[in-house]
């Protein structure tokens, strides 16, 4: 199980947008992250699929919002990459640096 996070040194542009509008990045540190998915070629679908969430756009302060203001080669730069931390149920043999829940 994945579950989908922001590594502490990728949250560039992302952390000056939430912070001007009251909002913080919750960030893990980098060796939390155990996959990174270069998602440049469905750029454009995935920007799609988040204007499909009108309300969410409309408002300022979500990112689908914030996202919405900017610039597109800002936005594609934020949402063209995306991380996670696989998760373990319990310890698993050889694997120590995983984390457990």
């Amino acid at each position: 199980m994945y579950a989908a996070t922001h590594p502490e040194s990728g949250v560039g542009l992302l952390r000056p947008l939430l912070e001007g509008v009251g909002k913080t990045v919750l960030a893990v540190p980098d060796s939390y992250v155990t996959t990174s998915v270069d998602v440049t070629p469905w750029t454009d679908v995935k920007w799609r699929a988040i204007l499909a969430h009108r309300g969410e756009v409309a408002r300022e302060r979500t990112l689908p919002g914030i996202l919405a203001r900017l610039p597109k080669a800002d936005r594609a730069q934020i949402i063209r990459t995306e991380h996670f931390t696989r998760l373990t149920l319990g310890p698993t043999k050889g694997d120590p640096d995983q984390l457990i829940i």
